[in-house]
């Protein structure tokens, strides 16, 4: 799927677009950490590796990706683009280079470093976000598709002056249409075999990588929010499992016994405990998926 997306953007793709390459990059650096987390689950004879990379080194890694991919996303905005600024809805800028926090031997302090946090959080929690989601035969390409739309969307509204008055005016990334239509080819040709009974399967080199690319694209469009918006199935998938986490954590401390919100996490899992058949919570969560998306679009038209 991966060599797919690359051969195809590469033949379509402006060769010298520092834009196109960011994105990727961002597919070829999570892949890498997918591929490794992979690798070391099928390959170790330890039942302790068996579980992949720790979570630590992980996020560790991703964290090493995000701050590369974040210091060239901000060196691609153009000069009327406040630098390390974070775009809410489509129109609300904070430009965190300007918060001055005081100087040090005579240096400014500013809160750009905020903007390292929140790609950390908008990238890693893209990818961490998909490679959890991916565990129903087809769900991750049917929740995933809906926020490619959007990322679509938004992109043409970067680059068409007059489409979205709302929207900041990006033409460096025209760049980005063959690699979203490389990567929504790809996602169908894999859903035709990954529709149930799967054929085949992503595993994290897949999930990882095209979640690290969902959240490069959102970061290099200054469309984040909108893309959390339109992602709002695969982020509430996110937070079961992180919800279920903390709360078994806080009671097992509390009460000498772990308890549990969901019967299972994450969310698709708790609805199979409730005997919900597979193909069912699949099509439910994409019609809630492209009701998430909807509500993006009117945020990225009227925000």
């Amino acid at each position: 799927m991966l060599v797919a997306i690359f051969v195809s953007s590469l033949l379509f793709m402006p060769i010298n677009s520092m834009v196109g390459w960011i994105a990727m990059s961002s597919l070829l650096m999570f892949g890498l950490i997918g591929f490794a987390d992979d690798y070391k689950k099928i390959s170790s004879q330890s039942k302790k590796s068996s579980n992949g990379l720790s979570p630590s080194l992980r996020l560790a890694l991703e964290a090493i990706c995000v701050i590369i991919l974040a210091y060239f996303i901000n060196r691609t905005m153009p000069g009327y683009v406040p630098k390390y600024s974070i775009v809410l809805g489509s129109s609300i800028e904070l430009p965190l280079a300007s918060w001055n926090l005081g100087y040090l031997f005579g240096i400014p302090i500013t809160c750009a470093f905020i903007y390292y946090i929140f790609a950390y959080f908008v990238i890693c929690g893209s990818a961490n976000a998909t490679n959890i989601t991916d565990g129903l035969d087809g769900m991750l390409v049917k929740l995933y598709t809906p926020v490619l739309i959007v990322l679509t969307i938004a992109l043409y509204g970067a680059t068409r002056t007059g489409f979205m008055d709302a929207v900041i005016f990006l033409p460096e990334t025209t760049a980005l249409y063959s690699i979203l239509g490389a990567v929504f080819g790809a996602i169908l040709g894999f859903l035709w075999f990954n529709a149930k009974p799967a054929a085949i399967f992503m595993g994290d080199v897949g999930s990882l990588a095209l979640g690290g690319f969902m959240g490069t694209v959102a970061m290099l469009l200054k469309s984040e929010i909108i893309m959390g918006v339109a992602a709002g199935m695969i982020v509430l998938i996110l937070l079961s499992s992180f919800i279920q986490t903390m709360y078994f954590k806080f009671t097992r401390k509390i009460s000498g016994t772990g308890k549990r919100i969901f019967l299972r996490a994450p969310l698709h899992h708790h609805f199979e405990e409730l005997g919900w058949p597979e193909t069912k919570i699949v099509d439910r969560f994409f019609v809630l998926s492209i009701l998430f998306a909807g509500c993006a679009l009117i945020l990225l038209k009227f925000v």
